[in-house]
């Protein structure tokens, strides 16, 4: 399918980003006991401040936008990655953060020059409600078209069923469209390629597409969901996703959905470190987040965590069958 419809600069991210509240993590482990000896403490990264001691932390997780590259932008809250990539046809939005933060989403697309009406379309990564969350909401107000594999518009609409401890129905939006691996989406001069790498879901949707660095073209990717979950056949789905990734030649950019990835750490620094280092970026160095060693490293990395993790759940399974 193809649909065709006609600098780096770190924006000041406020108090979330220009100050980390020190937590020694050994001592919240506490010290074991009368004559036990604590771990060495070790400070909390920036980056996974939010996905740790400060995730229910409303106004921390309100970080300023920030422009990344000539074309992509960082416009979601501290612990969830939400990016805008500019064409010269509209906007595309990926993923959207969940409530609280939609209008910190809409007002972060505002600040940094454009009206949210003129995004296009929204592509999810996958569909848990960290990143779904607030699709329906930034739908009405732009019009987007929404953009996701089968497996997971049925695990969204699912998830979005009433419950016993949720008695009224989450706001999604209706099936819209429905994209499959290999197919692409073009709208103006940018082009967004989807694959389709279940093991976090079953519908995990990764993209790939061209950023730019004042002119300068760097092939980015997003890995959706970088996480195996699901037990053993989950475990298969994620290892064999993760060997395909691996063989996508020529990225140079990590489009993280998380500003900290909990199952495997990305190296040398995630998104907060990386914007840190943009800001103090002189003509001439290099982009922070241009790295593909770092790229190469953690594929590596997540190959050999989801071979390690398959052999645990067939493990697992084991042990619960024969109980």
């Amino acid at each position: 399918m193809r649909t065709t419809t006609g600098t780096s600069a770190l924006v000041a991210t406020g108090l979330a980003l220009a100050v980390l509240i020190p937590v020694d993590l050994a001592a919240q482990r506490g010290s074991g006991g009368q004559g036990t000896a604590a771990a060495p403490a070790r400070k909390e990264e920036l980056s996974e401040s939010y996905r740790g001691s400060q995730r229910q932390n409303i106004e921390y997780q309100k970080v300023a936008p920030i422009k990344v590259f000539d074309n992509l932008y960082y416009v979601g809250p501290g612990f969830v990655s939400v990016w805008l990539l500019q064409t010269t046809d509209g906007l595309i939005l990926i993923d959207t953060a969940q409530d609280p933060y939609e209008d910190h989403v809409l007002n972060g697309i505002r600040t940094m020059g454009f009206d949210p009406k003129n995004i296009k379309y929204i592509i999810i990564s996958h569909g848990h409600l960290d990143h779904f969350g607030g699709a329906a909401r930034i739908q009405a107000a732009s019009g987007a078209r929404v953009v996701m594999l089968a497996e997971d518009w049925d695990a969204m609409e699912q998830a979005a069923r009433p419950t016993a401890n949720r008695p009224t129905a989450l706001a999604i939006p209706t099936r819209d469209m429905v994209v499959k691996d290999g197919e692409s989406l073009t709208l103006g001069n940018a082009t967004v390629k989807f694959y389709k790498h279940p093991g976090h879901t079953a519908g995990s949707l990764s993209t790939e597409f061209t950023v730019f660095d004042n002119g300068r073209p760097h092939k980015a990717f997003q890995f959706g969901g970088p996480g195996p979950r699901g037990g053993v056949a989950g475990a298969e789905q994620f290892l064999d996703s993760a060997n395909r990734v691996a063989k996508i030649e020529g990225i140079e950019m990590a489009v993280a959905n998380h500003s900290w990835l909990n199952d495997f750490h990305y190296p040398n620094g995630g998104v907060f470190e990386r914007a840190q280092r943009l800001a103090q970026r002189r003509p001439g160095d290099p982009h922070p987040f241009v790295d593909p060693a770092s790229w190469n490293l953690w594929v590596t990395q997540v190959q050999e965590g989801a071979a390690r993790n398959l052999q645990d759940e067939k493990q697992k399974a084991a042990a619960s069958g024969a109980r």
